[in-house]
Formats: C-alpha cells, structure tokens, sequence
C-alpha cells in the first residue's frame, strides 16, 4: 500500500517530552513515533465517537441471513453446528468416538 505524500508541519513539545522520546527511539526516530502515536490515537478517537453515536453500528436489514436468528443458534452456525443440534450433543459424539 503507498502512502500518501508526507506534509511539514510545525508542532511544539515540551524539551522534556522530545528527551523522553528520543531516549526510546533516537532524534532519527522521532517522526516515525510521533506520527505512529498520533495514528493509534485518531483510530481510537474515531472509535470512541463510534461506540458513543446513538445511531446503531448494526443493522438488521444489512444482514438479512443472521437479521431473524437467536443469538444462541447464530453461534451455533458459527461453530460448525447443526441448527438442531445442540452443542453438547456434538461435544459428546466426538468423545464417544475418540473412545472406540
């Protein structure tokens, strides 16, 4: 994946701060960092205005094949399971089999 072009930009830091940074990665290393923190941070922002949003993330009518199906049988799916079979049945057939 290319990245986009990068652009100057002029920020101000505490001289203790810029200390601390370049203790862990070097002066040569202090872009790379600044911009890795500062991506983590915007996802996380971005997340937290997400899961704060009233609006749901899910919606029923995105996903038609899961919309109608209690949440225990969609996991069952998702496990592998039959629809009608329970969990512990499979469980208890694998066990019988490793017996024999």
């Amino acid at each position: 994946m290319k990245s986009a072009p990068a652009r100057r930009t002029h920020i101000s830091l505490p001289a203790e701060l810029v200390a601390q940074i370049d203790e862990l990665v070097g002066a040569r290393g202090r872009s790379a960092f600044l911009v890795n923190l500062a991506s983590r941070e915007v996802r996380r922002q971005r997340l937290i205005a997400a899961l704060e949003d009233p609006e749901p993330i899910w919606k029923d009518e995105d996903h038609p094949d899961v919309a109608e199906l209690v949440s225990a049988e969609w996991v069952r799916r998702m496990r592998g399971h039959a629809p009608s079979e329970p969990p512990r049945a499979r469980i208890q057939t694998r066990q019988k089999l490793r017996r024999k």
